[in-house]
């Protein structure tokens, strides 16, 4: 039984591979929880931007990339009955504007699969499950892989 009432969720896709990868965990868990109807799904894909340097590509093919993300992530989760809404981001704080956008569309809980960063990455830019945990004001649920 869930104690959690999520009528809206906001998700946040990195690439292809994390939007299925999600996409199925969220139907898993979802599947598991004591819902009679699926929450409504807001998909999130920022487009991080740089300061002071050249980005790392183009900002149309990372724009190609988004609606790519949004393809895979919405076929699977509209097959398994969600409702979804897309929203592209760009920011140069990726889990400040995922911590925005959940409250600007009223999100009941940020949802998402933790991604497999490296020591190096992490040492680098931090740890983006902790910093999401600990900068969201509404429950953050982190599932398991």
């Amino acid at each position: 039984m869930s104690l959690l009432t999520t009528d809206r969720v906001l998700i946040p896709i990195a690439n292809e591979e994390d939007a299925t990868e999600t996409c199925d965990a969220i139907v898993r868990y979802f599947a598991d929880q004591s819902h009679s109807t699926h929450p409504k799904v807001n998909l999130v894909h920022v487009i991080e931007k740089t300061e002071g340097y050249m980005d790392k590509a183009p900002l149309e093919a990372r724009e190609q990339q988004a609606q790519r993300v949004f393809e895979i992530a919405s076929d699977r989760l509209e097959e398994a009955g969600y409702e979804i809404e897309t929203e592209l981001v760009y920011s140069t704080n990726v889990v400040e504007s995922i911590v925005e956008t959940a409250a600007r569309t009223n999100a009941d809980a940020i949802v998402f699969l933790p991604r497999d960063g490296g020591r190096l990455s992490v040492l680098l830019s931090g740890n983006m499950t902790s910093k999401l945990v600990s900068s969201a004001d509404i429950p953050v649920i982190v599932l398991p892989e």
